[in-house]
């Protein structure tokens, strides 16, 4: 087996498929004693991962998943409203109209988008219009999808995260250019289409011409393609539509031209031949992303298309070389029997005491006569099985490795069609390579060369598009030379000239960059943009066997090229355009530069480049960041963008990766619009799954969503994808939690609902924020919060921690707003409360603009709701300018300086404690309509607190008085027979039950809470008891710990007392 740590690879293969086919071919000898090496634990792990995969398949057959995804969609439909203004499509919503009872997202996402997209709201353009508008430029291209399929989730994801950057920039005032775009997806898309022209007209590719064949492409394009766009606006992203961007458009084509003359020019662009990942059934070259990797625990039979029977797979073969001239023989194993043919040597370690006396002999191949030097190599490792490995250099990388090192030839026996070669002789020539597979093995049995077989775990390498085994193939293809630019990509993280967020990926960045292989650009497509090279054929030539190359921009400009390297006139020179395609990565590598009209230096190019960031999934990172970077520093001489952040793979409920083959991919509009059972199970039906994997996902959905998936709203399904940590680990979207945001939104509709009404009760008399003054304590502690919000959002802005956001906003509207400020405001507009006009008029101005801030804070992130809601509040909001709240200008902490008020802020959570405690007294005492008197036990300063929030505690604790008592400072203690809990050492809180209280209830609570503070407190003072303690312990982290150590013991001795005084009224009692 060759060494795993191996200094040079060939140059057209990533490092993740040099893994792949590393563990494929395994060619060990027959294990031997000895301790196995931490290459030898590859397969194992392998195995481990489909064993993992299969217990997940298992869990979810028997109904023995650990969460199901029913259990928390607990929904009741209100119903559907729908819009029925008169509004034309292009017009602003009319939101005079009544205002619905409950949110309804169909009601209220009709209508806005075509307004914004018709007024220009996302255009750069719109800049001068804003009366915050500063000298500041943000862009960003959006990954352009597939232009074959649908958005998935995944999808989703980055819309939510880029528009809700996009709007927050455009609201900052920046001038802010967001490029939508699709790609022309090379082998996805033909494909495609060549299974629909099979199916609706019976005819293959090979049926049509090159034209005839891309005028179909470009039909169904145009037809199927647009899907895509309309699942985009669909989700409200704000993406300037002028500016779209098709990868096979004139202008980007153009771009791509010049790109690889460029290259070419500067020697970065060469012709070789090379190993490249092959598909038979596609007959071109694939990248690395069109490789899945299929697990195999060990013996395995899999369907390949061409193949009317299953092909076996997960078997390790070894058989006999004999020694030429000697009675001996060297063992050698194989996954790939058929491989054998085109063996040209043997390999030993040069260390190996066993082969020592064999360094130059040979080995006679048993079909061809062959002589098979015994070559020495380091590369091979000599502790694997008898430490001897055969030698296949055109289908093996390491092999390929080897013949260059040792001058080896390379004989290719299975063609691009997938079957063998001539060089395999008469009796396998044309045979299809797996039928082949079972003809060597019987031949080897024939010469008695076979020594067995067994079962070995794998990593099978099947093409995504296909479905074909990849087949490594030796072919002369365009290539483009990575290293140096890799090392250029490397340095410019280094320096801090990009960065990537987060951080932890500057490692993965890195090591890959460094151990780079050039690039294989060819495909043997007809779809996608011809590689504009041609082969040169001279008048008088005679050496025909000779290539010869030059490239152009244009057919006339690779003649006048060739004419002048040849040193001959333009009408001796005969070109034919090489017939491939270049990788569809190759164009989505320019795409942050020729979007913008490269190499134009147009208008948008100079204002727009670099882009501000990219934002993408993390699995894109050597793909397509990676390429962008370093052929966006070659050809532009800057980088593409300043930053990247990269966000984390989204998967289904049982934590699988969603994906087309295992069939547990959402449509996002399925969520948005709902979808039945039966429509999701129709989808897994018509697809292309394995029986297995079609029983399971129709199992998975049955059990996930018995009753379909509700319909949720556009801004509800993007305000929980940004609830998710989306940098770190990856997210296992629950449609549960979606509907829990659109009961948010619900939450927020009836808010609005509510201040509308307190509003048109008072008239209109509008106040701006500068105007509003609050009157009481919780007017100022309402206000902070908001501060403190707005101010959170900014942070988590700047450092695009969205979470940190929404969970802001969301606490505060649900917890501050709603919870309590909303509860404590409502005598005071009712007219219950003493004081008078001056005190309900700073409430309404209070809550309209802690409502409408509130609004903009999360304008981002739910468009739809926040603007139809802001419309019909903005009739009562002095000094609004801007026509649509995605115009508005985001709150700012410095404009909101004179809403701070940090001693209410901090003092208010204490009072929130003592709230607590009260109303969990009241749950644990059955107390429902009754409202007891209540004291509270505290120091002074915990009075005064109260004091300030007495009638705020008497609304949420829903008591009919507040009595405070400090034991050093007077006030009447409470009475006998209370329930009583514990809100900090320092203060307690006694509800009269007047005989109500559970006595056995508060004593099991009590001695519980004690046994609690005792083991805290035991903990605590173990650790002082530690040895050294004094000398190794700094002075501020002692004083703290005895701080907690007195306060635990504080309130270990409230407990007591507390748990006393109930013994002796159980005692009155009885």
């Amino acid at each position: 087996m060759w060494k795993p740590a191996c200094p040079l690879f060939t140059r057209s293969w990533g490092r993740g498929m040099r893994r792949v086919w590393a563990i494929w071919e395994h060619k060990q000898c027959t294990q031997s004693s000895g301790s196995p090496s931490s290459s030898a634990r590859s397969p194992r792990t392998q195995a481990e991962k489909e064993k993992r995969r299969r217990e997940k398949q298992t869990a979810i057959l028997n109904n023995q998943s650990t969460k199901v995804e029913d259990e928390g969609i607990k929904w009741n439909e209100k119903g559907t409203i729908v819009y029925r203004g008169s509004t034309l499509s292009g017009e602003k919503k009319d939101t005079s109209l009544p205002f619905p009872a409950f949110y309804s997202p169909q009601y209220v996402e009709s209508c806005w988008y075509q307004w914004w997209e018709k007024e220009g709201f996302f255009s750069p353009e719109v800049h001068s219009r804003l009366p915050q508008a500063v000298n500041r430029c943000f862009s960003m291209c959006i990954p352009p999808p597939n232009v074959t399929g649908n958005l998935h989730l995944g999808h989703a994801l980055t819309v939510a995260i880029e528009d809700a950057l996009v709007r927050w920039r455009r609201m900052q005032g920046y001038k802010v250019l967001w490029v939508p775009g699709c790609d022309h997806a090379g082998i996805a898309t033909q494909s495609v289409v060549e299974r629909w022209l099979l199916r609706q007209r019976g005819k293959r590719r090979k049926d049509f011409s090159r034209e005839e064949f891309l005028r179909e492409v470009w039909h169904w394009k145009n037809e199927k393609g647009g899907e895509i766009y309309h699942q985009l606006r669909k989700l409200g992203a704000s993406l300037d539509w002028s500016r779209s961007c098709f990868t096979m458009d004139t202008a980007f084509s153009d771009a791509v031209t010049e790109a690889f003359v460029r290259l070419c020019d500067s020697g970065l662009v060469y012709r070789s031949e090379g190993l490249v990942n092959w598909s038979c059934a596609l007959d071109s070259a694939i990248s690395d992303i069109e490789v899945d990797s299929v697990q195999l625990s060990g013996r395995t039979l899999l369907s390949v298309p061409g193949y009317e029977q299953k092909v076996e797979f997960g078997t390790l073969f070894t058989f006999a070389y004999p020694l030429e001239g000697q009675d001996r023989e060297v063992l050698v194993s194989t996954t790939r029997p058929e491989t054998m043919l085109g063996d040209v040597a043997i390999a030993v370690n040069p260390d190996d005491a066993r082969y020592q006396a064999l360094h130059g002999k040979y080995c006679r191949h048993p079909f061809t006569d062959r002589l098979l030097p015994l070559i020495t190599d380091p590369l091979v490792d000599m502790s694997l099985g008898t430490g001897a490995v055969k030698v296949t250099p055109a289908h093996d990388h390491t092999d390929f490795l080897l013949s260059q090192r040792h001058s080896l030839p390379r004989l290719t026996v299975i063609g691009g069609d997938g079957t063998m070669t001539s060089s395999c002789g008469q009796w396998l020539e044309g045979v299809r390579r797996f039928e082949a597979r079972v003809r060597v093995v019987e031949a080897l049995k024939e010469r008695q060369l076979f020594r067995g077989r067994q079962d070995h775990a794998m990593s099978l390498p099947v093409c995504s598009r296909s479905g074909d085994v990849i087949e490594p193939l030796l072919k002369r293809q365009w290539f483009v030379r990575c290293e140096q630019m890799a090392r250029r990509a490397i340095q410019a993280v280094e320096d801090g000239e990009l960065r990537i967020i987060p951080s932890m990926y500057n490692k993965t960045w890195k090591t890959w960059l460094s151990d780079i292989s050039d690039w294989c650009i060819s495909r043997q497509l007809w779809w996608g943009h011809q590689i504009p090279a041609y082969r040169v054929s001279l008048s008088g030539s005679v050496d025909t066997d000779e290539e010869r190359w030059v490239w152009g921009r244009s057919e006339e400009e690779a003649r006048e090229r060739a004419a002048a390297r040849f040193g001959v006139t333009p009408d001796a020179v005969t070109l034919t355009r090489d017939p491939d395609v270049l990788d569809t990565w190759f164009s989505s590598a320019l795409f942050p530069f020729a979007m913008l009209g490269w190499p134009r230096q147009t208008q948008d190019l100079q204002q727009f480049y670099p882009n501000s960031l990219l934002e993408t999934g993390s699995d894109l990172i050597f793909f397509w960041v990676a390429r962008m970077v370093m052929l966006g520093m070659e050809l532009t001489g800057q980088l593409p963008f300043k930053q990247v952040l990269f966000h984390s793979l989204v998967r289904d409920n049982h934590g699988r990766k969603m994906s087309k083959s295992l069939g547990n991919v959402i449509d996002p509009l399925d969520i948005i619009s709902g979808v039945s059972l039966q429509r999701l199970q129709d989808k897994i039906k018509d697809g292309n799954l394995e029986p297995r994997e079609t029983s399971i996902a129709l199992k998975a959905q049955k059990k996930d969503y018995p009753k379909g998936i509700p319909e949720c709203g556009t801004d509800a399904l993007r305000f929980a994808l940004c609830t998710y940590k989306a940098q770190g680990e990856d997210i296992r979207l629950s449609v549960s939690q979606v509907l829990n945001c659109r009961r948010f939104c619900n939450k927020m509709w009836q808010t609005v609902r509510f201040t509308l009404g307190v509003l048109e009760q008072a008239g209109r008399d509008p106040q701006t924020l500068a105007e509003v003054s609050p009157f009481s304590s919780e007017d100022r502690w309402l206000c902070s919060r908001l501060y403190s919000t707005v101010l959170q959002c900014e942070r988590g802005f700047e450092s695009y921690n969205l979470q940190a956001v929404t969970a802001a906003v969301q606490s505060f509207w649900v917890h501050s707003l709603c919870d309590v400020y909303l509860e404590c405001i409502k005598p005071v507009l009712t007219g219950a409360s003493t004081e008078g006009f001056q005190r309900q008029a700073a409430v309404r101005g209070v809550l309209l603009h802690s409502v409408s801030v509130s609004l903009t804070l999360l304008s981002p992130f739910m468009p739809f709701l926040t603007e139809e809601l802001w419309q019909r509040l903005r009739p009562h909001l002095a000094g609004t300018v801007a026509t649509s709240l995605c115009l508005q200008p985001y709150p700012q902490s410095s404009q909101m300086s004179h809403w701070h008020f940090p001693q209410e802020e901090g003092d208010f959570a204490f009072v929130q404690e003592v709230v607590r405690v009260a109303r969990g007294l009241r749950t644990q005492c059955h107390m429902t309509k009754e409202r007891p008197d209540m004291w509270v036990v505290c120091s002074p300063n915990q009075a005064e607190i109260l004091l300030r929030f007495s009638s705020t505690i008497r609304t949420l604790s829903r008591v009919s008085s507040l009595n405070l008592h400090c034991p050093q400072g007077g006030g009447d203690a409470p009475p006998e027979g209370c329930a009583v809990d514990v809100v900090d050492p320092s203060c307690e809180v006694h509800l009269h039950t007047q005989g109500t209280v559970d006595t056995d209830a508060q004593e099991a609570l009590l001695s519980s809470r004690k046994e609690k503070i005792l083991s805290k407190l035991q903990r605590c003072l173990s650790q002082t008891e530690m040895p050294h303690y004094e000398e190794k312990v700094p002075e501020s982290v002692r004083q703290e710990m005895r701080s907690r150590i007195s306060a635990l013991e504080q309130e270990l001795k409230n407990t007591e007392d507390q748990l006393l005084n109930l013994h002796q009224l159980k005692g009155q009692e009885s």
